[in-house]
């Protein structure tokens, strides 16, 4: 039976943050075939797609080919809107707990110009890796279907 404590005192509930991201497939197509933009992350070097922060007065899309710029060197055309995640986690807001709500907007953009290994600070290594390399390194599998719904995208601008 739980302790009379417990009941008197719940846990308190952690205060919601709402977040917005935006971020890219950014493809080429390279020797192997199809090749998207990756990169390595925070101490635990994940692999992910390119996204950040939507500042104030920014749309989704400018966020996107920003992003995708600093965080790969490399500069792209927009093509299309891909999909939108959201999920939730837990972590700081200043010196505070707070539980996130995340939205992550994805769009397909094409490589233009610049070198991967141009990358901001915030990463750890940026690469261009074949789609089967995509599926097997990219640490989320929200990621991973987004790159498979930008696949089928990819596929059909080719045929047009």
């Amino acid at each position: 039976m739980p302790s009379q404590t417990n009941l008197n005192n719940p846990k308190p509930k952690l205060p919601t943050v709402e977040q917005v991201s935006s971020g890219g497939v950014a493809y080429h197509r390279g020797s192997s075939g199809v090749e998207v933009a990756l990169i390595s992350v925070g101490p635990q070097r994940r692999w992910q797609l390119p996204k950040g922060i939507v500042d104030p007065g920014e749309t989704p899309e400018v966020t996107a080919v920003r992003e995708v710029q600093e965080e790969t060197g490399i500069t792209t055309e927009l093509l299309q809107k891909i999909d939108t995640i959201e999920y939730w986690y837990v972590g700081d807001k200043g010196k505070q707990r707070v539980r996130f709500h995340k939205l992550v907007h994805f769009f397909l953009l094409r490589y233009e110009s610049g070198d991967i290994g141009k990358h901001d600070w915030e990463v750890n290594e940026a690469r261009w890796v074949s789609l089967k390399q995509a599926f097997e390194m990219l640490s989320f599998k929200s990621e991973r279907q987004v790159v498979e719904k930008a696949i089928g995208l990819i596929d059909s601008l080719n045929q047009q």
